[in-house]
């Protein structure tokens, strides 16, 4: 009996399934500052010291914590994940997508890939839908209190876990059987299973290499910011995304409409290399 096709479908977070940084519905206004204010000090940071704009962010969240005698243990961080906002019809999404695949035979997987924090987005509502959460992280010292970068995912970092997931691999730390040689017919789901999902600039990379092995790259834009349209545009335009789609995830929309019809060419695409088996 063979095996159902697996369909990944890989998320950035920020701009993607939530309308911000997931900094900004908690931590940002535990230490008493606006997103602008926020973001601006992590900008001067990386600007000042040509340093990784990832690296700066954290090591900002860090500092500003400690001015206010805020503790960051990974309880503190999944109790600001509770109260990040979701796009129109995220929580469902899930679901809904799972059952769709199954009523056409394939296996759906769900994965984060994001430069935000994955202890952030351990604590979000939708936590339990993701296969894994590839993502930044902090290494925590002997109280459980954070004390270093241990993870940062930059926009090229990303890049590696499509090579992870492409093979399931499902640690971070792995830099060894990611890199080793595989036959295609190994790799537990090539690329063209890929649907990935992804609003800016920081996600270009991901999207072309997804796009070049026969994936199935889209950027989301809210529509109700003025130039998100235009930049998944563009995105489209110079070939680093297939389709474009407004960031709403509710049965009737779009979306929705969209990644069915991906599903459905990848179950017809594998359906056929079943025939070229045929000796």
């Amino acid at each position: 009996m063979r095996r159902k096709p697996i369909v990944a479908l890989i998320y950035d977070f920020d701009g993607t399934l939530s309308p911000g940084n997931m900094q900004e519905f908690g931590f940002i206004q535990a230490v008493g500052q606006t997103p602008d204010e926020f973001w601006a000090k992590s900008d001067n940071i990386a600007r000042g010291q040509d340093a990784s704009n990832i690296l700066a962010y954290m090591k900002l969240m860090f500092d500003e914590a400690a001015k206010k005698g805020i503790k960051l243990t990974r309880e503190d961080f999944r109790r600001y994940g509770a109260d990040i906002k979701l796009y129109e019809g995220v929580r469902e999404w899930f679901r809904n997508v799972n059952e769709y695949g199954e009523s056409k035979g394939v296996k759906v997987e769900h994965y984060i890939n994001s430069s935000g924090l994955t202890e952030i987005i351990e604590g979000s509502p939708i936590a339990k839908e993701f296969k894994h959460i590839f993502a930044g992280s902090y290494i925590y010292d002997e109280k459980g209190e954070a004390e270093w970068p241990g993870i940062a995912v930059d926009f090229t970092a990303k890049t590696q876990y499509l090579f992870k997931i492409q093979k399931g691999i499902f640690s971070s730390r792995d830099a060894k059987m990611v890199n080793e040689s595989m036959a295609e017919e190994a790799k537990r789901i090539p690329f063209s299973n890929m649907i990935y999902f992804g609003d800016g600039e920081t996600d270009v990379p991901s999207m072309k290499i997804v796009g070049m092995f026969g994936g199935n790259p889209i950027a989301v834009f809210d529509p109700s910011k003025p130039g998100k349209r235009d930049i998944a545009r563009r995105l489209q335009r110079q070939g680093r995304v297939n389709y474009i789609t407004p960031a709403s995830y509710t049965k009737d929309s779009r979306t929705f409409r969209l990644v069915c019809a991906i599903i459905d060419k990848i179950k017809a695409d594998n359906d056929l290399r079943l025939f070229t088996l045929y000796k």
